[in-house]
């Protein structure tokens, strides 16, 4: 096939061009300068194309392409009139692919699907690792799964891997941008590079990742039925990601967007730090759901070696191409457009390693409780017996105690104010040891993190750990505290928190009552109680 690529010079582009020339194709790489195309085509036995995707199309269509892919970018930059290139493609009989990654961009191709049908061709936009392998990997570790209640996706590069400068550009576009995150069946708002996140790519090799806008968080919540979508991507150096994290929050507080010429500084630095780290990176895609009725965990891992990893954007366009007479017509973001296999299979001649795995994972309470927890209330035991994400909602009274003393330790622990007939959220989210709950009650919010250890259920509000006797009396759950820790210094009993925890069912409703008492008869912190059911309310 004769393929043009244009921004076929860059980093994801001129890594096409080799796989396609060594596939068999004849390839043009095509860019603004003619003289840096001339090099790389030489370099790979293709031929050079002067071309300006925003200029002249002409030089394109006197070549003659069977398919134009664009993996030029930024493609949240290409001004007033985006699918240009796109709808000339089409006219034409041309298939096109591109390698975006802009949701607005990806999302936006499907516009002129009647056109590409109507001329027999398929018009693909985001044929890279997202949402063109990452939705292949979806589907296959979702089949036969009854739902999916999280997808969780990182792409975590190995410092040494070359960025060039677009893809820089559209980092800082989206570091500190507000953007819909769903979670729980419903939209919120997150900020980019935000909430970060561990991942084990392999034994010993652990990166960090942080919430970014791609356009899976925007299309797989339809596609895939999924109850919580989220992607995060990461740096191996931690002060390029501190930067970045800090950057995010003084945005997200100025509200500027970052000029050009931060781009070109951001890049420069890049370069100056790119002999430190490795070559070594990776992509994770988790997902949580029911099997046969029993909540389990899947997990597919890619690990590229030996610098392999700017190739992994270029596999999905490798792997179209070549079935590319069996890919439906029409133009849509690139979601499961081939088995996962074709994806992998495309890699082979490749330094990269991919693995997955699928196990059970039996919720915390029911794990702790045992055969007691089936003797709770329906309400209260579906609020435990979850996979992966749970929203729960309702309304709360909120008492807070008088006394400055008091008071600070309520600021401390995030508690919420004094208030009637609140609305309160209550997101619970599995990380790797346990869950995550996040209470919001009305626009206070807090979380603590509960997990088993050594056979204890434990709760955590930052460094402070406390010790839950929990149990089940007469159809009600308790949470009684009886040790603490602050760090891994033990806390005095006398010291520690009273607490009156109880989760029932009442009218068929989940209801919660927590009243918590400082030590040394300080009084009362808080006492919140109220009701919740499982989703949002409307």
């Amino acid at each position: 096939m004769r393929v043009a690529i244009l921004g076929g010079t860059g980093v994801f582009g001129s890594r096409l061009a080799a796989l396609l020339v060594r596939d068999g194709h004849e390839v043009f790489v095509a860019a603004r300068t003619l003289g840096r195309a001339k090099e790389v085509a030489a370099r790979l036995d293709a031929r050079a194309l002067h071309f300006d995707r925003d200029g002249d199309l002409s030089p394109l269509w006197a070549v003659t392409p069977e398919a134009v892919v664009d993996a030029a970018g930024p493609f949240h930059a290409y001004g007033d009139d985006p699918f240009r290139l796109v709808r000339a493609c089409i006219a034409r009989g041309i298939y096109y692919l591109d390698l975006a990654d802009d949701p607005d961009f990806c999302a936006g191709i499907a516009a002129l699907d009647a056109e590409a049908k109507a001329a027999g061709v398929f018009a693909l936009s985001g044929v890279s690792s997202v949402p063109g392998l990452s939705s292949a990997v979806v589907a296959t570790l979702a089949a036969g799964m009854e739902h999916i209640d999280e997808i969780d996706m990182a792409i975590l590069p190995g410092n040494r891997a070359p960025r060039g400068i677009s893809v820089i550009g559209a980092i800082l576009d989206r570091t500190g941008a507000p953007f819909r995150f769903w979670q729980g069946d419903a939209w919120e708002m997150r900020r980019g590079w935000s909430d970060a996140r561990l991942y084990r790519l392999a034994p010993g090799l652990f990166r960090a990742g942080y919430l970014l806008e791609v356009p899976d968080n925007r299309l797989f919540p339809g596609y895939f039925k999924a109850s919580s979508v989220s992607f995060r991507a990461g740096l191996e150096l931690w002060p390029m990601n501190v930067g970045l994290a800090v950057l995010s929050r003084l945005r997200s507080m100025l509200g500027f967007t970052p000029p050009r010429w931060m781009v070109r500084v951001a890049h420069g630095l890049a370069r100056l730090l790119s002999p430190f780290g490795s070559d070594r990176g990776g992509m994770i895609v988790r997902i949580s759901g029911r099997r046969d009725g029993a909540p389990v965990a899947a997990e597919w891992r890619l690990v590229a070696e030996a610098g392999d990893g700017p190739f992994v954007p270029a596999v999905a366009a490798r792997a179209i191409l070549a079935g590319a007479r069996d890919i439906p017509t029409g133009a849509r973001p690139a979601l499961a457009e081939l088995p996962l296999a074709a994806f992998e299979a495309a890699m082979a001649d490749l330094a990269v390693a991919t693995e997955r795995e699928e196990h059970e994972t039996p919720p915390l309470f029911p794990t702790f409780l045992g055969q007691t927890f089936r003797s709770l209330p329906e309400a209260v035991q579906q609020s435990h017996d979850w996979a992966g994400c749970m929203r729960l909602s309702g309304r709360a009274t909120i008492v807070r105690g008088p006394g400055v003393i008091v008071r600070i330790i309520a600021t401390i622990f995030g508690f919420p104010p004094a208030g009637e007939d609140v609305a309160v959220t209550v997101t619970k989210l599995k990380n790797r040891d346990g869950e995550v709950w996040l209470r919001a009650f009305g626009d206070r919010k807090f979380r603590s993190r509960l997990r088993l250890r050594r056979n204890e259920m434990t709760e955590s509000f930052g460094p402070f750990e406390f010790t839950l006797a929990l149990a089940v009396h007469n159809g009600t759950l308790v949470f009684p505290v009886t040790a603490g820790r602050l760090g891994p210094v033990p806390i005095p009993k006398a010291l520690l928190p009273l607490s009156f925890a109880v989760e029932r069912e009442e009218g068929g409703r989940f209801h919660f009552d927590v009243d918590l008492h400082a030590p040394l008869g300080l009084g009362r912190i808080v006492h919140y109680r109220g009701w919740l059911i499982v989703g949002l309310l409307h």
